[in-house]
């Protein structure tokens, strides 16, 4: 890794309907969650967070644009987080949808391909992964339950990030390389899945029920998603797969001069 650490730029959650006890009354935030930014900064990057640039919001998009944010950061992290709205991939949204947030899917969308074409590595975390695979012209289960894909439920509203099952890594992938392992164990706390990889990708890891854990571009840069998050209990559950190879191996990516 170069002297200077690199500069890995995190895309936002959104909050619109903000609790009264936050004191932010009628307001719109925009956050990070703290063990995302731990695990990249733990590993020896540093991170800054990527506001939402819309359309319809008050900066003209002549003053800032997401190549703006491609040109200035090392590497993108996707977070987790709401549904992405079946019409970016094509398909009309179902009840079985949570709630959507179609602005924050076009930003994502966006910032993707602006990395990617400057040849910067982007890293997606759950959603993220989901993302990633639309971006470039896959499809995803809007309910991995209600379409057939599984019997087995990924996601356990009571349990959440404590909730999870094995995965098994792809025999001579990048991810058997990294973590030196033929299976593990990681959390699971999402309804949606991939039914369609897109072109140009390849499966990294996948459950026992088949569905697809972990995706990677192929060729020299590095999009990489994973369907869980490495994020939460990195530091304190031995039982979950080690995120730290995985962290190890973007942040190599990001420090390549560019």
């Amino acid at each position: 890794m170069h002297q200077n650490p690199p500069l890995i730029g995190i895309s936002p959650r959104i909050l619109r309907q903000v609790p009264r006890e936050l004191g932010f009354r009628g307001k719109t935030l925009q956050y990070l969650e703290q063990s995302v930014t731990q695990w990249a900064m733990g590993c020896g990057g540093i991170v800054v967070m990527l506001p939402t640039v819309q359309r319809e919001g008050t900066i003209d998009h002549r003053e800032i644009h997401v190549d703006d944010y491609a040109l200035r950061c090392d590497g993108l992290i996707l977070q987790g987080g709401a549904d992405l709205d079946p019409a970016s991939y094509g398909e009309v949204p179902r009840a079985c949808n949570g709630e959507l947030d179609s602005i924050r899917d076009q930003f994502e969308l966006a910032l993707v391909r602006a990395f990617v074409e400057r040849g910067k590595p982007v890293l997606g975390l759950c959603r993220g992964m989901q993302l990633i695979n639309v971006a470039f012209g896959g499809s995803l289960y809007q309910d991995l339950l209600a379409d057939g894909a599984t019997t087995q439920n990924h996601v356990d509203a009571d349990a959440y990030d404590q909730h999870g099952h094995l995965i098994h890594l792809t025999p001579a992938g990048s991810f058997q390389r990294w973590h030196q392992t033929a299976q593990a164990r990681v959390n699971s706390i999402h309804h949606q899945g991939i039914k369609t990889l897109a072109a140009g990708f390849v499966v990294e890891a996948h459950a026992e029920d088949g569905v697809i854990e972990a995706i990677r571009r192929q060729g020299e840069a590095f999009v990489v998603g994973v369907q869980w998050h490495p994020e939460f209990h990195w530091q304190t559950d031995a039982t979950l797969l080690s995120p730290i190879p995985l962290m190890r191996a973007f942040l190599e990516a990001a420090a390549k001069p560019g």
